[in-house]
């Protein structure tokens, strides 16, 4: 049987268990990313510190988020301070000195849902725990300083964030639609489209605009299903709902002698549809893919930010 295990803490590998703190890393600042590794150094061989050429000095941080649902998320992102900074915080990191350490500088990446307003803005990096690299405490300006101090709507940020998270994300498709995105998968846009993946799952899924917007939800359907294969009753359902018409099937194919089971899913409202394919490894997961395509809903307003 395949696992599907809590994702490690993105800054120290250990796992996270506590689905009430998600961390997620920047691995480079945005300036040094693709660039020459050969111009990059460690002061003193400490990860957190970095310096390459061109670019300036920078000091790993925490940005503390608070999220809905009683939620952290923290950020392990990058600060740009001066040749100075980083000489004085090599020399007192693996020291006594290490819990005075306080830095003035710039964030050194931006991060949907707030790239407009953090990137280069300044901040302070206060060292809060020994055990911890220091976290931005502070911010000049007032856009950087409500991403600190206010409650955000989990799912309008997290559905931002590609890594595999922890507990289930509720994801805008296509302006008009919703889906979860369960625990442990990965997420990310490919030619337009959602795609969810993780080991031994992935989702696909296709926003379509019908050409015959006043065809009633079975007719809709049906055109839907031309040319899809004949699979027994017990491999189908139907379900309708007021205004909304589901219906799925699945199927199992062997590729290199190892089975491979697919839920093709259907959510049909009028003018409109969505269709996901739940790919797994194990039979047992068709539950998780019912789950999924019953997650599938249609959002009238605008997201929730806060």
């Amino acid at each position: 049987m395949i696992s599907h295990p809590v994702p490690a803490c993105s800054c120290c590998g250990a796992p996270t268990p506590d689905d009430k703190r998600i961390d997620v890393r920047f691995g480079l600042p945005d300036a040094v990313f693709g660039g020459d590794e050969q111009a990059r150094r460690h002061p003193e061989g400490l990860q957190a510190l970095l310096q390459a050429d061109g670019h300036g000095s920078f000091v790993r941080c925490l940005l503390p988020v608070r999220l809905t649902d009683g939620i952290e998320l923290v950020i392990g992102t990058w600060l740009r301070i001066t040749d100075a900074d980083l000489a004085r915080a090599a020399e007192a990191w693996e020291t006594p000195a290490y819990r005075d350490l306080v830095f003035e500088g710039t964030l050194a990446n931006a991060t949907r849902p707030w790239q407009d307003r953090r990137l280069d803005s300044r901040v302070t990096a206060t060292v809060l725990n020994e055990g911890e690299i220091p976290y931005v405490t502070a911010a000049k300006s007032t856009a950087v300083s409500e991403v600190l101090t206010d409650e955000w709507n989990r799912d309008y940020v997290l559905s931002r964030f590609g890594h595999a998270l922890p507990v289930p994300v509720r994801t805008r498709v296509d302006g008009r639609w919703s889906i979860e995105r369960t625990p442990g998968l990965q997420g990310r846009v490919v030619d337009g489209s959602h795609r969810f993946y993780g080991p031994g799952r992935t989702v696909f899924l296709d926003a379509l605009t019908r050409r015959e917007p006043d065809a009633d939800l079975e007719a809709q359907l049906a055109a839907l299903l031309q040319g899809a294969p004949s699979v027994p009753a017990e491999q189908q359902l139907t379900e309708r709902e007021p205004g909304c018409l589901r219906h799925a099937f699945w199927t199992t194919t062997v590729r290199e002698g190892k089975e491979q089971h697919t839920l093709y899913g259907f959510v049909v409202v009028p003018g409109a549809a969505l269709v996901t394919g739940c790919v797994f490894d194990e039979t047992a997961d068709l539950a998780w893919a019912r789950h999924v395509w019953r997650s599938i809903r249609v959002e009238d307003g605008e997201e929730t930010t806060r």
